[in-house]
């Protein structure tokens, strides 16, 4: 595609229209920056110890034909670039969807998606005890909607439900060419072989984990900014 450039360039386009329309006026997403980088950084250190952890033991490995060379902690410099473009521009579109839309779910709705959703990962997770991927992205997802659901209650579900599954379109489009080409190679052995055209379904767990955590933290500082 673009030789080693491949996986830089697709970070810089994914973030590159949602840090340009960050100064609508309406959206005027540049006012949480403070808040949203709290967030992205605290959810990116999590996500790259398991990303050092999982290359290391070859849950994944990537392309050395698409990549710079750069690495840190034996991961390319794209792999952490990762971590702030594609939750830079999945927020973006949960705040523009916050600020021009006005349809919510309704609590039940909201209620069936956090607890069956947890309960549904965990459970996935216990029979995928063996496929390091599948297990510790589906415990920790479930974790994460469970908490939602008997402890936080936080208002902003219903925003966030509708734009994750709004911001699953251009995730699997990137997501879709950095496993075609691929850059990003998995070791099918740790997960469960299902794709989405060649995507790991896994991947869109990865994808809720990774923007609930942002947007939870997130929305914590704003509330605590306002109290």
């Amino acid at each position: 595609m673009f030789g080693h450039y491949t996986y830089l360039f697709l970070n810089l386009i994914s973030v590159f229209f949602p840090f340009i329309l960050s100064f609508d006026k309406k959206v005027a997403f540049y006012k949480s920056w403070k808040e949203l980088f709290t967030g992205i950084f605290i959810v990116a250190a999590f996500f790259i110890v398991w990303d050092v952890l999982f290359t290391k033991y070859g849950v994944w490995s990537f392309n050395k034909d698409y990549i710079l060379g750069i690495y840190f902690w034996g991961l390319p410099l794209e792999e952490i670039l990762f971590f702030i473009c594609v939750p830079y521009a999945s927020v973006f579109i949960y705040e523009c969807y916050r600020i021009y839309f006005s349809f919510r779910l309704t609590p039940k709705i909201v209620d069936w998606f956090c607890q069956g959703g947890g309960f549904f990962l965990l459970f996935l997770s216990l029979l995928s005890y063996n496929k390091a991927y599948t297990f510790y992205n589906c415990f920790f997802g479930g974790l994460l909607l469970l908490s939602h659901y008997f402890i936080i209650k936080a208002a902003y579900m219903s925003h966030f439900i509708i734009s994750y599954l709004i911001h699953l379109i251009p995730f699997l489009i990137i997501n879709g060419i950095l496993t075609a080409i691929p850059v990003v190679i998995y070791n099918n052995d740790e997960n469960l072989g299902k794709r989405i055209y060649t995507i790991p379904i896994e991947d869109t767990v990865y994808a809720l984990t990774t923007l609930l955590g942002v947007v939870s933290i997130m929305e914590y500082l704003r509330k605590k900014s306002r109290d």
